[in-house]
């Protein structure tokens, strides 16, 4: 090959030569790489980007200038988002390329590394919440409630159409629930809570031989520690229908394991430990029974043997259309998260149990001292609830909400709004030192 024959064009990724990309054409019966495309006149691209050439560098400059407009705020933010600390050896591990450059799992001989890791975060949910079955990740919490939906509409014996939610439930998680059995048969209800918890005489009055799934939270998205769950359990257990339980694995380090309420399936986030607050990007967890296991959705890594009787891991069961014909799939849904899921991993495994539920019980500890510093201040009732919290909780301000969280963010603090009179605080990640400057704020912001 002369040097010629090694020239490329167009982008450095698909290196071909001008004869090689005229040899391709002519085979395929076009003129130009354009004709591939169908795209319409009136929605192609014919301008410039204006994007001006930069040296490393000047991009780095730029970019660090435009994030140095970014409001440096403490953010108390939590229902959902929470941003612990990572120990320094999760980036360091999961940064190698061989884990970064992998996208999924296919060679299961030359990924032991990989799924092994997937693996271990299948036992650790496993351990958690005392199920049998655990899938190797989803995208987050919302889809993998969206999943549990799908699922309890497949295995319930008799016919129906209603979902159950607490009325407490997170919009963005209905919104996703609701889009995911927009095409069939289901529809959502919510039923009553009490005082942050669920009024359990109100859902016994809602569910009928129609329900197909009640679901739960424990913690709720305002912090508060559901304590009936064996009796929702019963009631769902009553019409025959699933019950799905929310949570994450901080939280269950140190609450009642799921399978001992008698849950059937749990979801919830997984990225609580791996990954810091990303709002948006997470890790959908996924457990059910083991009655369910050609049920889940997704995939799952399992532990067997090769040729030479080595101990070996591989992708033992993949229910998503793109693997199996598609009227016996359970689902389309494509990534597994593969990577936050090994963050999460390293992060459980160098916690160790014994540090996650002292994480947990931080949690717990810290958010109940906050609450009555902020109770101790005039104009203020800290928490809301008559309950137990972890992490969070709901104030009572005598002035208006919003003005409050605006004058708060003046003073560097960012806190939900989550009604005319009520702030959301979460103490997850926020260094003591912090929430004593956040204590000062809110001293002086409701006088």
């Amino acid at each position: 090959m002369n040097e010629s024959d090694t020239h490329t064009t167009g982008s450095p990724y698909a290196p071909h030569t001008d004869d090689g990309r005229t040899a391709m054409l002519d085979a395929i019966g076009v003129d130009s790489v354009d004709e591939l495309f169908d795209i319409p006149e009136d929605v192609r691209f014919t301008d410039e980007f204006g994007i001006d050439a930069r040296s490393e560098r000047e991009t780095r400059r730029l970019v660090r200038s435009v994030l140095d407009r970014n409001a440096d705020l403490t953010e108390l933010l939590g229902r959902g988002h929470y941003g612990y600390y990572i120990p320094s050896l999760v980036d360091h591990l999961a940064d190698r390329s061989e884990f970064l450059t992998s996208y999924t799992q296919y060679q299961p001989e030359v990924s032991q590394g990989f799924l092994q890791a997937l693996f271990e975060y299948q036992s650790l949910l496993v351990e958690l919440t005392g199920l049998e079955i655990a899938n190797c990740s989803m995208y987050d919490a919302a889809t993998a409630l969206g999943e549990a939906a799908t699922l309890a509409e497949r295995v319930r014996s008799t016919s129906g159409h209603r979902v159950l939610v607490p009325d407490l439930l997170r919009e963005g998680r209905r919104s996703t629930l609701e889009n995911y059995v927009a095409g069939t048969d289901l529809t959502v209800e919510s039923y009553s809570t009490d005082d942050g918890t669920v009024d359990v005489d109100a859902l016994e009055s809602t569910v009928d031989d129609d329900v197909v799934m009640v679901y739960a939270e424990n913690p709720t998205v305002r912090g508060t520690i559901e304590e009936q769950l064996e009796s929702i359990g019963e009631v769902a257990d009553g019409a025959d229908a699933l019950f799905v339980l929310g949570s994450d694995p901080v939280a269950l380090s140190l609450l009642q394991r799921p399978a001992d309420v008698g849950a059937d399936v749990v979801i919830g986030d997984a990225s609580v430990l791996g990954l810091p607050t990303s709002y948006g990007m997470g890790l959908g967890l996924f457990a059910c029974s083991e009655e369910f296991l050609r049920q889940v959705p997704g995939r799952l890594v399992g532990v067997s043997e090769d040729a030479t009787d080595r101990r070996a891991f591989t992708l033992t069961l993949q229910t998503r259309e793109q693997h199996i014909r598609r009227e016996r799939a359970t689902s389309n849904i494509c990534t597994n998260q593969a990577w936050v899921a090994l963050r999460t991993a390293m992060h459980a495994a160098s916690l160790g149990p014994n540090g996650m539920v002292d994480l947990a019980k931080r949690g717990v500890t810290r958010a109940e001292e906050l609450a009555k510093r902020l109770d101790d201040l005039v104009g203020v009732q800290a928490p809301v609830h008559d309950r137990h919290h972890i992490r969070e909780f709901v104030a009572h301000v005598d002035q208006p909400a919003p003005a409050i969280a605006e004058d708060l963010e003046k003073r560097g603090f960012a806190v939900h709004v989550v009604g005319e009179h009520e702030i959301q605080v979460c103490v997850a990640g926020v260094p003591d030192d912090d929430l004593d400057d956040f204590v000062a704020a809110m001293t002086e912001v409701v006088r």
